[in-house]
C-alpha cells in the first residue's frame, strides 16, 4: 500500500475517480462507472487518510460538484461545466500539501492531466447533454391528426403509411388497403385510425 502514498499516484487515482463519477451522473445504467469511480476514490481516500492534504482543496473539490449538477438540469451550462471542470482541476491538484504554496504532485503532471481531463470531460460531457436535451428529429405526438394511406385491409390490425413510415394500425372500422386514413390516436407504436371521407364527390 506504500504507492498509494505516492501523492503522484494519490492524485492520478483521486483525478481519475472524480471523472469516472462525473460520467456516471451523466449516463448511469451499467454500474461499471460507479463502481470504478467508487474504487479510484476508495484508494486515493486512503492517501487523502495518511497524507498531509490541503483542507481548502478537499472543499473546493467537492464543491465542484454543484456547478455540475447545475451545467447537468440549468440554461447556460458551459459556464457551469467551466466552473466545475475549474474547481476540479484545482482541487484534485492542490489537495496534497507541498513546500510553501506549491503541490506535493509533480507540476508537469498536473499541467498534462489537467490540460487531457479537462478538455475530455468538456468534449464528452457536452455531447451527451446535448444528446440528453435534444428535440427529436420527429415528435411521434405529431401523427395524430395525419393522413396516411392503408397498406392492408385494416380491422384489429394491419399496416399503414403514415409520415413517409410504415405503422401498425388498428380500426374500429373495416378500411380496405389503398384508402386514405386518418391517425386518431396512438398508444406506443401502433396507431389507431379512422377512414378518410372524400367529400368531393358528393
Amino acid at each position: 500500500m506504500a504507492i498509494l502514498l505516492n501523492p503522484n499516484i494519490a492524485y492520478l487515482l483521486l483525478v481519475g475517480g472524480v471523472l469516472l463519477g462525473f460520467l456516471a451522473i451523466i449516463a448511469p445504467g451499467t454500474g461499471l462507472l460507479e463502481i470504478g469511480a467508487f474504487f479510484c476514490i476508495m484508494l486515493a481516500g486512503y492517501a487523502v487518510y495518511n497524507l498531509p492534504v490541503n483542507v481548502w482543496a478537499l472543499i473546493i473539490l467537492v464543491l465542484s460538484v454543484v456547478p455540475f449538477v447545475f451545467a447537468i438540469r440549468k440554461p447556460r451550462r458551459g459556464a457551469y461545466l467551466a466552473l466545475s471542470i475549474l474547481g476540479e482541476v484545482v482541487g484534485s491538484a492542490y489537495m496534497f500539501r507541498g513546500e510553501g504554496f506549491s503541490p506535493a504532485v509533480n507540476p508537469v503532471l498536473v499541467i498534462v492531466v489537467s490540460v487531457l481531463m479537462g478538455g475530455f470531460l468538456w468534449l464528452s460531457i457536452t455531447k451527451v447533454l446535448q444528446a440528453l436535451h435534444a428535440r427529436p428529429a420527429y415528435d411521434l405526438s405529431e401523427l395524430v391528426g395525419q393522413i396516411g394511406e392503408a397498406k392492408t385491409d385494416i380491422h384489429e390490425e394491419g399496416s399503414v403509411q403514415v409520415a413517409g413510415e410504415l405503422w401498425t394500425a388498428r380500426s374500429q372500422l373495416l378500411i380496405p388497403a389503398g384508402a386514405r386514413v386518418r391517425v386518431v390516436r396512438r398508444e406506443g407504436f401502433v396507431l389507431d385510425v379512422e377512414p378518410v371521407v372524400d367529400h368531393s364527390n358528393e
